[in-house]
This record gives structure tokens, sequence and C-alpha cells, in this order.
């Protein structure tokens, strides 16, 4: 224990200095275009070959809106504009944060990424709910296509619990 903290922390025996561990972000977007959702089929572990929504670690030095769409160009080569944030989801348990922008899909030029197998839009009766990636993700798709028939988007802070997860909601 540090002097004054109320956490465990890593402390060098040596130089004293505090190695603080914080929680992992993710950052990505919900691109929409006609009510229509882009979703990529991973290329990579973990999950390869679910479906998901193009999202990555929020790196160093960049903001929130940078890594949604720097994400999105990358896993989708997709374009997209009108960032609005919708929703933020707590994993602790796996000391993650992810948080999901709605976006408009400025055009159908987008492709899969080195990241990505495909890319494919798809309504929200065509969502392959029993192939999505993370539980984050699923939840969040969930939210979105009951707003998309209300056409109100409230921003949400959802708390993933550990039995909630599935198995591949991992880094």
């Amino acid at each position: 224990m540090v002097a004054g903290d109320d956490r465990l922390r890593f402390v060098c025996d040596g130089c004293h200095t505090i190695h603080y561990e914080n929680p992992k972000m993710v950052v990505g977007t919900i691109p929409v275009m006609d009510k229509t959702i882009l979703l990529c089929r991973r290329a990579i572990e973990p999950c390869r070959g679910k479906w998901t929504l193009p999202a990555g670690w929020l790196e160093n030095g960049e903001t929130v809106s940078g890594c949604a769409l720097r994400e999105t160009q990358e896993e989708a080569c997709a374009e997209v504009d009108d960032l609005q944030p919708y929703v933020l989801a707590n994993l602790p348990f796996i000391n993650q944060v992810y948080f999901f922008l709605r976006a408009r899909l400025v055009n159908t030029t987008f492709h899969a990424g080195a990241e990505s197998l495909e890319v494919k839009l798809f309504s929200p009766e065509a969502i392959p709910w029993d192939e999505l990636a993370f539980s984050a993700v699923h939840d969040t798709l969930r939210f979105f296509c009951d707003d998309v028939k209300k056409s109100a988007f409230p921003f949400r802070i959802l708390d993933i619990k550990p039995q909630h997860h599935q198995s591949n909601d991992i880094g």
C-alpha cells in the first residue's frame, strides 16, 4: 500500500516508482446509413470470424473521436462523420471500458481492412446476434435497434457483469 492511497499498487523496490495500472479504453462507432449498421467480421483474435462494430484501443495522445474515426477507417475502410456519444460500457472484471459513438456512414466505398475478413451493412432485423464478438457490442446493438424504432438515442452507461460477459470478452 502506498501512503495515502486506498489500493494495492506495484511499487519498484529500488527507485520507489509507483506503477499505476488503469483500465484500457476501447472506442468505436456505430456506422449507420439509412437505418442499416456497418459491422465487421474479425480477422484477428480474440473472436476471429465473429461480427463486431469497428472499434479498438484508445492510444496515448489520441482523442476519443480521433480513435473512433481511425478505428472505423482501419477496420472497415469507412468514412464516418457526425459522431454522437451513445454508450459507455464498464467491464471492470477485465479492466476495460468501451465507448461507442453513433456515426453517419458517409458513402458505400467501405471494404475490409487488415483486421476484418469482411464488412457488411445489416438492417436491425438481420444482425447475426449469435455471431457477435463481445457482450458490450451485443448490448450496444440491442439498445440501438430499440432506439431506432423510437427515433430517440439517449446516452447510456452500462455496467456489464461477469456472469453476463461472454468468454471472448478479453483484450
